[in-house]
This record gives structure tokens, C-alpha cells and sequence, in this order.
């Protein structure tokens, strides 16, 4: 009876221990009870960064929604301890990204004329300071042809840097990649363009590198049994074959949120990791607010891809 009794706690142990292994435990994403106040000056789109020993966030003022005008639009930094803004800059540039290499902040965003349906725009800038007073403007990326720019993110590998730029071209919109050396100079990788599993709206991507993996938090279309635009996670060693997680969407709009949860930023802070995110219609209103994972980034993204799990695969070539 004993032996029975032993074989049996064993069996089940170990069906308890294969139920939870198929069963893996989504990461946990608390939505913190508060929004920016400011909405007019916070339209979507901005980067929480940890420069100079400050917590800032780099955003963009975008006055008249799709009828924005350049020369209304500017971009500019506040202090996230005080609340004050710290920095007014880059006349006629909207859709900003930044990345921090050592004491110099990079501020990426596209400058444009006319927002509007045809959203005229010269193309990507990067925008350099040390001490958040002088400012330095080069252009780093083009459109080509009849191709608009909107969102850009930055990150860094083995290699150098990468950069994940989004596109109207093939699909509007999708998103597509460039490289480079010292955050200057950046080629392209024409060959490559994310449109998700079905050639759909791949929108505002984020990327983060962990080895091996480069991560991408991107906007997804309208979807059937969810709640408007949300904000899916994918993953790949090469940039050209992408999985994405059995877990998406990742976020997605709650009560007083509206229909959307899109524009996601990320900063890991006291071992912690917070995600700004957009909220709104994209249309008549809109606010950014943070949500709050407790664990490191890289302990975030790789738990949205459960070992010894198979994922949906997706090609960007």
C-alpha cells in the first residue's frame, strides 16, 4: 500500500509539474493609477531616459492633429522628479525617440511640413546634446520615393547600432531597419520589413537588443475580440525571422483607456521596469501612462517567450 501510495504522489507530482510547464505565467503588468496631465503637450509619442543622473522624458508637441503644421511642432524634455520642463527644442520635428550614449543624448525624431494625409516630411533627424542647451542636427534617414516616415527606435549589439524605423511602404504601416556605426552614418537594410504574419499594420516599433535576441513592442491593427489598437512582442536573432509571443497582445486598452494602448517606450529604474504607453482614440484625445513590470527588462521580454514553447513565425524578407 505504501509503495502505491509513493507511485502515485509521484505521478501526480509530475503531471502537476508537466500542467504548469504547458501553462506558462503571462509577466505581470500592473497599470499605475495616474496619467500626464498635459495631454496637449504629450500627444503620443516620447522616451523616458535616465540621462546626466536624471530621469527625463523626451517628448513632442504636436498641436492640430492631422492637420499639424511643422512650424507649430517642436520637441522638448522634462524632469520626471520635478515636473519641469528642462528643454525646448528641434522646431518642426515631431514622432521623437531618444537613446543615451554615455554623456551625450541622442534624440532622433522626424521633421516634417504638413502632417495631414500626405504627412510631407524630409525624413528622420538626430539631434545631439551634452548639457541639454546646445543642439547639434544632422539628417540620418531618407524617404524614398513616395515612402513616408513616422516612428523610430534605437538600439545597441555587438556591431554597433540598429535602428527600427516605420514606414507606409509596402504596407501602411510597417516597419524596417538600419544600421550603423557611431549613431551618424546609417545604411539601410532594404531588404528587410516587418508586416507581421499577415501583411498588417505593423506600426510605432521599440526595439531592444538582449543577447541573442532583438526585441520589437509594435502596434497592431484593429483585432477581432480586443479592444482597438494594441501593442504586440516579437523577437529575432537576425532581423529577418521574427517569432511572436503566444502572449499577445501584450497591453491592451482598459477602462477610461479608450481603444488604444500604442507608443510604447520603456525604462528600467531600481530594478524595475516601466512602460510609457499612449492611451486614447488616435483621433479626438489622447495621454500617456505607465505601466510597471517588477523585474529587469531582460527578465520582461524573455519571459513573454516561455522556454521549450513554439512560437508563430513571421519573415521580414
Amino acid at each position: 500500500m505504501k509503495k502505491i501510495s509513493i507511485i502515485f504522489a509521484v505521478t501526480f507530482s509530475l503531471l502537476l509539474n508537466s500542467a504548469f510547464a504547458i501553462s506558462p505565467q503571462k509577466p505581470v503588468l500592473v497599470k499605475l493609477p495616474f496619467a500626464f496631465s498635459d495631454i496637449g503637450r504629450t500627444p503620443m509619442e516620447n522616451t523616458p531616459v535616465l540621462f546626466d543622473s536624471r530621469l527625463l522624458i523626451v517628448s513632442n508637441y504636436r498641436p492640430g492633429l492631422g492637420h499639424a503644421k511643422g512650424k507649430d511642432a517642436y520637441l522638448y524634455i522634462d524632469d520626471l522628479q520635478t515636473g519641469k520642463q528642462v528643454a525646448k527644442f528641434g522646431q518642426g520635428h515631431s514622432f521623437v525617440t531618444a537613446y543615451v550614449n554615455g554623456n551625450e543624448l541622442n534624440v532622433f525624431a522626424l521633421e516634417f511640413t504638413d502632417f495631414g494625409q500626405i504627412m510631407n516630411s524630409t525624413g528622420i533627424d538626430r539631434i545631439t546634446t551634452t548639457d541639454l542647451k546646445e543642439w547639434k542636427t544632422e539628417k540620418v534617414i531618407l524617404p524614398e520615393g513616395a515612402e513616408h516616415l513616422f516612428n523610430s527606435s534605437v538600439c545597441r549589439d555587438e556591431s554597433g547600432y540598429v535602428m527600427a524605423y516605420e514606414s507606409d511602404k509596402p504596407v501602411q504601416f510597417c516597419f524596417k531597419f538600419a544600421r550603423s556605426k557611431d549613431l551618424s552614418k546609417w545604411e539601410k537594410l532594404p531588404e528587410l520589413a516587418f508586416t507581421g504574419e499577415k501583411h498588417e499594420y505593423s506600426a510605432c516599433p521599440m526595439i531592444r537588443y538582449f543577447k541573442p535576441y532583438y526585441y520589437v513592442i509594435y502596434v497592431h491593427d484593429l483585432l477581432a475580440g480586443h479592444n482597438g489598437w494594441t501593442s504586440f512582442l516579437t523577437r529575432s536573432k537576425d532581423l529577418q525571422n521574427w517569432e511572436l509571443s503566444p502572449f499577445n497582445p501584450i497591453l491592451e486598452a482598459t477602462s477610461g483607456e479608450g481603444k488604444n494602448n500604442s507608443d510604447t517606450d520603456i525604462l528600467e529604474y531600481d530594478g524595475k521596469t516601466y512602460l510609457y504607453y499612449a492611451t486614447g482614440d488616435q483621433e479626438t484625445w489622447g495621454t500617456v501612462r505607465v505601466a510597471q513590470y517588477d523585474g529587469s527588462e531582460k527578465a520582461f521580454f524573455e519571459g513573454h517567450f516561455p522556454k521549450n514553447q513554439t512560437f508563430k513565425k513571421v519573415s521580414a524578407k
